[in-house]
């Protein structure tokens, strides 16, 4: 089975764009209208879910993400948040996470593929 792509944003945070460059190039890749951005109005902390706090959490943790994983975030945010809140969160809805986190390139192997921004560049800079 071939080996999922690496979306350009996550390579450029990763810097393997630069280490390889003739896989990025001529690739054409969906535009992203923006940022993460703030959660939306329907995400919030309560006592029983702190979807918001996750949602922050992802936005900090996960810099590569944009406008068009908004949907996959806010899913990911509500099931984080029950855990944080305290809650069980379930054989079913912690393999959905997992899933989730690999999907959105949070998981350990690739947590040790990526550089962060110094504080001195843009990080949209990154993004574009």
């Amino acid at each position: 089975m071939a080996r999922p792509r690496t979306p350009r944003a996550k390579a450029a945070v990763e810097a393997s764009d630069n280490k390889n460059p003739q896989r990025f190039k001529g690739r054409k890749e969906p535009k992203a209208n923006g940022a993460l951005g703030a959660p939306p109005k329907w995400i919030a902390d309560t006592d029983t879910i702190k979807a918001k706090s996750a949602w922050q959490l992802f936005h900090k943790e996960l810099p590569w993400l944009n406008e068009s994983h908004r949907m996959l975030v806010g899913i990911a945010a509500n099931i984080q948040g029950r855990i944080m809140a305290g809650q069980e969160g379930g054989v079913q809805a912690m393999n959905l996470l997992r899933q989730m986190l690999g999907q959105m390139g949070a998981t350990p192997a690739d947590a040790t593929k990526i550089t962060v921004a110094d504080d001195d560049e843009e990080t949209d800079d990154l993004l574009d």
